[in-house]
């Protein structure tokens, strides 16, 4: 990801900032109370892109106090934004069944209509998609893995859960340690993906060669890793200790200001 790895994106997690340092329950309810909030919001409004605007701006502060590296951030959002801006261009050349009536206007370079209404539509789509991106990207950027999973613990996640949680996130590191070591070794052998001198089938070959051979790593580490588990004393009535946490003053101050913010924002 463009010289970015997977360690340094949980490097900034481990900051030490207001935002940083905040209860991960109150991190967690308030990822979930926005994705609601904006689901809530109407599908075809324009005080609703209002309203919206608002909540990205605010998201943006909070980014800007966690003192996040904006590089990495506006590199997660642009790699996720596709997804939603392709489904938002489409929505004015569709008819959507909630609304009853359009005003069509004709394209005459390649003859398709497109309506005012989709247009509309499809604006609140993806400036709901992109506050809730920039929700989650600021949830996961302030938050260590670990911590995400003793915070869904604190709220009464169900123990398997957690222990898949738990087993994901090691694998995790373990698939992109194959990785980084796969990629390593093809460099040195020169292979260039993007090689216009080499046949493009024996780049695929080697491609396919490459996806396998990780495959088949990742499932010996695996068991490996799960092997040293065992030896440790883990079986799968292993639970997760999580220590107790009481919520401090500044998460009460981020609660308080978080519900002021809302508020204005839905009195738009």
């Amino acid at each position: 990801m463009a010289g970015i790895s997977l360690t340094d994106i949980e490097r900034e997690t481990y900051k030490n900032t207001p935002i940083h340092r905040l209860d991960g329950r109150i991190k967690l309810l308030f990822l979930i109370a926005i994705i609601i909030y904006i689901v809530s919001l109407p599908k075809f409004s324009t005080i609703a892109l209002w309203k919206l605007a608002g909540l990205e701006m605010y998201l943006i502060l909070l980014i800007v106090i966690a003192r996040l590296n904006l590089f990495y951030v506006a590199l997660r959002y642009v790699m996720l934004t596709p997804f939603g801006l392709g489904i938002a261009i489409m929505q004015p050349f569709f008819r959507q069944g909630f609304i009853t009536e359009f005003t069509v206007h004709e394209l005459p370079i390649i003859g398709m209509a497109w309506t005012e209404e989709g247009v509309l539509f499809g604006a609140v789509l993806f400036a709901k998609f992109s506050v809730a991106i920039t929700t989650v990207i600021l949830f996961s950027s302030t938050s260590p893995m670990t911590e995400m999973v003793e915070s869904a613990r604190r709220l009464k996640l169900p123990r398997e859960f957690a222990l898949l949680l738990t087993m994901m996130i090691r694998y995790l590191f373990v698939f992109w340690g194959i990785l980084n070591r796969l990629r390593r070794a093809q460099a040195s052998r020169c292979f260039d993906i993007w090689n216009k001198n080499v046949p493009r089938k024996w780049i695929l070959e080697h491609i396919g060669y490459s996806i396998s051979s990780l495959f088949v790593r990742s499932y010996e580490q695996g068991e490996r890793t799960f092997q040293s588990m065992l030896s440790r004393g883990y079986d799968y009535t292993a639970d997760i200790f999580v220590h107790k946490k009481r919520i401090q003053a500044p998460e009460i101050i981020f609660i308080g200001v978080t519900i002021l913010v809302v508020g204005i924002v839905h009195l738009i």
